[in-house]
């Protein structure tokens, strides 16, 4: 059967359609109102719930969908939309085993506060509850993971629901938001009712500050001699790096950025200190240790950067928080400050009579320590150093690039050696520390960005989760630039079994992972090699000149560690230095 696709249209002459009271089913509904919303790019993997759904796209040409290899794979790829683009990403899978495969994505989302709209597709209403085929509670099972979810029983409700969907998800503190779309309800027709208007009884967020409590913290900052700020991911979530950079500039106050932080803040920065915790700077560890007035600015003092709390900030005399969740604020660590609100509009109202700390001295120490423990490592002419690949990425891509990490040591090499200048240029897994995460991810952020460079800084360990999805990047001629830092071991569980487990070394070896050259080819895509520095800079220059995606499989030593380092259990101050000591 040939069916004809519809013209592309200009974007009035679409939305005049999208917006017209027509006879149509719950998935014609779905897609209207998704691309109401401002949806550019759906990715997902079809099934037998969501027929239905996937039958309305065919012929659709304004509805742009990406067909991943796994629902994993999707869903990742949709949160790194998001996280670079700043909008809600959205993902579609079928009910059962396709719905259950996002629930590790969900969780990586939820943990990290990325706005996300997960669609699934479930049995019909009627056999709800029969352990039917393919049927998954997947409203229950993500209930701890989700910021809200929907099990949608009457087509009229879909309009609203989409609608609150994407409020929900990208409003006060983000997070994904589920919609389970029965199969009978995604084919029942009703009159299409577009929904412009959201009042959701009990959900309003603060999101204006209390005056009183910014007065509070401007004097705190006019009094303090050893002010630090921790600038977490909620600057780079709530868009105010500017405010940020103002904020800092009139206050003067040195900034220590976490891992979801880093790029909120440019590296370049004379008051920048680095990122603080386990593998933080021993410039900002110090400076946190030695503060008196310690600023958290959308950062939730994750335990990875707090360490051990009864040794955590010894010497401050005053904490200060500000983040739009209430929930997160003396969660974790007594607060004596705080400013609930979105990040931007606390800053802004701040930056309007914010004045400079007592602290001419104390930035003439932190900047001493960032000059005499700068972040360094054993690097060599026979062996190809990690640092040294993400150092070269670093200089020739002059930090304006997106980079995408997996979880694991290349995980910290990035966020140590990489010089990000602007927001929303660094996508990674941290609360979660999602393994898998980086590539699929890429994806998403090349999707949503098609004219910015995009690198995939991955493991050898990590990449194989979702290698698969290699594919989609030759058949859509996705310009991912994909690095390996091989070093044929799941390396931070070998460095943690090196110096916490007295060289134990148990079910580390990754010595029969394939050749990843042979691999991408076999996928379409090119694929490079690299043992020495001068391999490396040629491979790389080749993956630049190069248009469409390439993998570059850089391999290092197997024995390199991350320093600075901090034991579970010890606090900021207990460094491991490595070559520094």
């Amino acid at each position: 059967m040939n069916v004809q696709t519809e013209p592309k249209r200009s974007k009035e002459e679409l939305i005049d359609k999208l917006m017209k009271p027509d006879l149509i089913t719950g998935s014609e509904i779905l897609l209207r109102s998704l691309l109401l919303e401002g949806v550019d790019c759906v990715f997902g993997y079809p099934g037998g719930a969501v027929l239905y759904i996937y039958d309305a796209m065919h012929g659709f040409s304004d509805f742009n969908h990406l067909l991943t290899r796994h629902e994993q794979g999707a869903i990742h790829a949709a949160d790194g939309y998001a996280r670079s683009t700043g909008k809600v990403g959205v993902c579609i899978a079928t009910s059962g085993p396709g719905a259950t495969n996002l629930v590790t994505g969900i969780a990586t989302a939820y943990m990290d506060s990325v706005p996300l709209v997960v669609i699934t597709g479930n049995v019909a209403t009627n056999f709800i509850g029969t352990d039917a085929f393919q049927e998954a509670d997947i409203t229950g099972i993500t209930m701890p993971i989700t910021k809200h979810s929907y099990l949608v029983r009457d087509v009229e409700d879909l309009p609203r629901i989409i609608h609150e969907a994407f409020h929900i998800a990208n409003s006060g503190r983000k997070g994904p938001v589920l919609i389970d779309i029965p199969k009978d309800v995604s084919a029942h027709k009703t009159i299409f009712k577009p929904v412009t208007e959201v009042n959701i009884r009990g959900y309003n967020p603060t999101v204006q500050p209390n005056k009183l409590q910014v007065d509070k913290l401007l004097k705190a900052i006019e009094e303090a001699e050893r002010p630090v700020i921790i600038a977490g991911g909620g600057v780079v979530y709530s868009d105010a790096s500017k405010e940020l950079i103002e904020f800092v500039n009139a206050t003067q106050i040195p900034v220590a950025t976490t891992l979801l932080g880093l790029s909120g803040f440019p590296s370049a920065h004379e008051l920048w200190l680095g990122m603080p915790g386990m593998h933080g700077t021993y410039t900002a560890n110090t400076a946190i240790q030695n503060a008196d007035l310690l600023i958290s600015i959308g950062s939730r003092f994750d335990d990875r950067v707090t360490m051990n709390l009864d040794g955590f900030a010894p010497k401050v005399k005053t904490i200060a928080h500000i983040d739009v969740d209430p929930a997160e604020i003396g969660k974790n660590v007594k607060t004596d400050i705080p400013c609930v609100g979105d990040v931007k509009a606390v800053l802004a109202l701040a930056n309007l009579k914010a004045k400079p700390a007592k602290s001419e001295a104390w930035i003439a120490e932190v900047q001493a320590n960032k000059e005499k423990f700068p972040l360094k490592y054993g690097d060599t002419e026979t062996e190809l150093k990690p640092q040294y690949v993400v150092e070269m990425i670093s200089e020739t891509t002059n930090g304006e690039a997106i980079v995408t990490t997996d979880v694991g040591q290349h995980q910290m090499w990035a966020a140590q050696f990489y010089k990000f200048k602007n927001p929303r240029s660094l996508v990674t897994s941290g609360g979660l520390g999602t393994m898998g995460f980086g590539f699929p991810s890429a994806i998403g952020a090349q999707m949503g960005n098609p004219d910015k460079l995009v690198v995939s800084i991955n493991g050898d360990g990590g990449v194989q989760m979702c290698a698969q999805e290699l594919a989609i990047c030759a058949i859509n001629n996705i310009p991912v630039k994909i690095v390996i830092l091989n070093n044929q071991v799941l390396g931070m569980v070998r460095q943690w079994q090196e110096i916490i487990y007295d060289n134990r070394y148990s079910h580390i070896d990754l010595a029969g992972s394939p050749d990843f050259v042979k691999l991408a080819e076999a996928y379409g895509v090119k694929g490079l090699r690299a043992t020495t520095k001068a391999e490396a800079r040629k491979a790389w220059q080749e993956a630049l000149d190069t248009p469409g995606p390439v993998l570059i499989d850089f391999v290092v030593p197997k024995g390199e560690n991350v320093f600075p380092m901090v034991k579970a259990g010890d606090t900021i101050s207990d460094m491991l230095m490595g070559d520094s000591e």
